[in-house]
């Protein structure tokens, strides 16, 4: 991975901080936290193998319930073009391994410090049911305060199938392998505990125990050699701090430390004066019987057993003759020696080929080829296989098993498995034209996160769904599932042009524009110019949404045939408009930025911004006083148009009340 990439559009390659086995790890920057992380990116020839992808990511999930302060926090898992990766904490300073290369020696009191912090924090993970399998130096960071933070728990066991391919990665572990692992046998709490004593063994000689050309070779070692004494390397190391190395790497399990907590209580008290005169600690001596060797009885001692020999023909011990054995009776008693000799060995030879008792191994987690050689290991095989939904184990991994792990059962025995078909799934549902609100709260219910979105609609009611970006017919997790859902906000609302002055094909066209609802009146007074608007309701500046009705009227003038028609008409209009006056008054409304405070669903105080509502009072020939004759919100400073009809001297009046108040009013409107 080059520096520079960015993994999901988040995380900014900076440069590599390791490669392993399994995966390499990258020093990266959160564009979004704009912080440093550390990302462990799986290889590339692991990229198409679903078990590693599986355990990979089933390990990692187990670890984001870790939260120690010495534990590397787990802050995302994702995959970025097919290829997955865990995004940690980065942790500024070096690994263990080199701590101890540049700070050799350390002084008694800081190696009991930095055991007491791993101890510390595989104590938490164990506590989980969490064991790292892979506990060595490399795993184990410390920073410049000399905080210890531990690494990669869990993702050992996803590595460990695939390791032994990867020289330099076992040759790097096997120095830190237990016994039971190195035999294959099944992995515990107790293994860790195994390679928390080799590491600190190389915390005080700065060296590992067991050398060899060969994996293997040292391999060998963990379970045939004796721990060599740390005490040989410094004299000056006290007897109980070594005493806490060879009980932790003790071969035999009883012998070792039962858990982490009782090596941690131990390593705490090494230094102290009490344990200055402890004696070397030895494991418990196991006594093995002297077999002896029985040399071949001979044709004399066995008829002395069975009273026959040393006597001689004819005679008893007291001296009196004794009656002779026939050949015949001789040879009935040799037959039936020889049948109990064979019935004997038949006997022992069925003692020792009958079935012995075995441990049913952890099969959780496993698919069903791993379990049927896990089982197969211990002469196991499997019985009947029961398929359940669970949201816990991916399809196809083992949920339990009956007898349960640990259970004592005789070899050739099979045990029933319970395999997971995944989270149960269920068909989504078409939400269209049902209410968000409604749907929401059913769908959270179910675990779904759901994410709104708004827009305007003239065909779909406010609040109601629009569409959804899952299909209805698809099945999903409920609670592994997010949905977008685009919401009618209503129909798009707009502010009124001033129609004044308009043709009335002009107007028939913003009317079609806006979806409104056009309807025309001519101007009966005949004092306005023909086929232009004169009048319009609603008003200008009024917000207006698709369906709205717009009422326009249109002036006209009447025409005569005749001359004194034509002049009686000039006279009429001269007079009616010597009457009748029509004009409009232009008014400006400032707008008033206001806040106001309003109670959340959750309880909380919320500050909102508002819209002014204004309320317009219009006196005129048409129009009373007492009558609102136009009510409208506006954001803004906003100009509306208000049309006046008068007879002769009359005189108009309005008023325009904001939100309540009266902020412009006039009593003597004329032209």
């Amino acid at each position: 991975m080059k520096p520079g990439y960015v993994l999901s559009g988040r995380y900014k390659v900076v440069e590599t901080l390791g490669e392993g086995g399994m995966a390499n790890v990258y020093l990266a920057y959160d564009l979004i936290l704009k912080r440093n992380v550390a990302v462990k990116l799986m290889r590339l020839d692991l990229r198409d193998n679903e078990a590693a992808i599986r355990r990979f990511r089933r390990e990692a999930i187990s670890l984001t319930e870790l939260v120690h302060p010495n534990i590397v926090s787990i802050y995302d898992i994702d995959e970025d073009n097919g290829t997955q990766f865990l995004v940690m904490e980065y942790v500024e300073g070096m690994d263990l391994k080199s701590y101890i290369a540049q700070n050799y020696p350390l002084s008694y009191e800081q190696v009991v410090n930095i055991m007491d912090q791993v101890l510390s924090a595989v104590e938490e993970a164990h506590a989980h049911d969490i064991i790292h399998r892979d506990l060595k130096p490399q795993n184990i960071l410390i920073n410049a305060d000399g905080q210890v933070k531990i690494t990669d728990f869990g993702i050992a066991l996803a590595t460990s199938e695939y390791s032994l391919t990867q020289t330099n990665t076992l040759m790097g572990s096997v120095h830190y392998l237990s016994p039971e692992q190195a035999r294959g046998s099944v992995v515990t709490k107790q293994s860790d505990i195994y390679s928390l004593g080799i590491i600190l063994f190389e915390l005080l000689t700065s060296r590992v125990p067991y050398q060899g050309e060969t994996a293997v070779s040292i391999a060998l070692k963990h379970f045939q050699n004796d721990m060599p004494s740390v005490r040989s390397f410094d004299s000056q190391i006290p007897q109980a701090l070594e005493n806490v190395v060879l009980k932790a790497t003790a071969k035999n399990l009883t012998e070792r430390y039962q858990n982490a907590s009782e090596m941690k209580d131990d390593i705490e008290t090494a230094l102290s004066y009490t344990r200055s005169n402890e004696g070397k600690w030895e494991p418990a001596s196991i006594i093995e019987d002297e077999t002896k060797v029985l040399e071949p009885l001979s044709a004399q001692q066995v008829k002395k057993n069975i009273g026959l020999g040393d006597k001689k023909d004819g005679s008893e011990k007291d001296g009196k003759p004794k009656k002779k054995w026939s050949k015949k009776k001789k040879w009935l008693i040799w037959s039936l020696i020889a049948a109990a000799i064979f019935v004997l060995i038949i006997f022992i030879t069925a003692l020792a080929m009958s079935p012995k008792d075995v441990t049913v191994p952890d099969l959780q987690g496993m698919n069903e080829t791993e379990a049927k050689t896990a089982l197969e290991s211990q002469q196991l095989s499997i019985g009947n296989i029961i398929r359940r939904d669970s949201t816990k184990y991916d399809k196809g991994q083992v949920i339990s098993s009956s007898p349960t792990v640990g259970s004592s059962v005789r070899q050739d025995s099979k045990v029933d498995l319970i395999i997971s078909k995944g989270p149960e799934k269920n068909v989504f549902g078409n939400y269209k034209g049902q209410s968000y609100a409604k749907v929401k709260s059913k769908l959270e219910n179910k675990g779904v996160t759901v994410v709104k979105e708004t827009k305007s609609s003239n065909s779909v009611a406010k609040g109601e769904i629009i569409s959804q970006n899952i299909s209805s017919k698809k099945k999903v997790v409920w609670d592994q599932t997010t949905v977008r859902f685009v919401v009618s906000s209503g129909a798009k609302k707009v502010i009124l042009r001033d129609l004044t002055g308009y043709t009335e094909k002009s107007v028939e066209d913003y009317a079609e524009e806006l979806g409104l609802a056009l309807n025309i009146e001519n101007d009966s007074s005949g004092s306005s110019s023909t086929g232009l608007v004169v009048s319009q309701e609603p008003a200008a500046n009024t917000r207006v949404e698709a369906g709205d009705t717009l009422n326009v009227v249109l002036g006209s003038t009447s025409e005569s045939s005749s001359s004194d028609e034509s002049q009686q008409s000039s006279s009429s209009s001269s007079s009616e408009s010597s009457s009748t006056n029509t004009f409009s008054v232009r008014v400006n409304i400032p707008y008033q930025a206001s806040s106001s405070s309003t109670q959340s669903s959750t309880g909380s105080s919320e500050s909102s911004s508002t819209m002014n509502t204004i309320q317009i009072y219009l006196q005129d020939d048409n129009h009373s006083y007492s009558d609102i004759y136009q009510q409208f919100t506006i954001s803004s400073d906003t100009s509306v148009t208000l049309p006046f009809t008068l007879s002769g001297s009359d005189t108009g009046k309005y008023k325009i009340v904001r939100d309540g108040q009266v902020i412009a009013e006039k009593t003597d409107v004329t032209s």
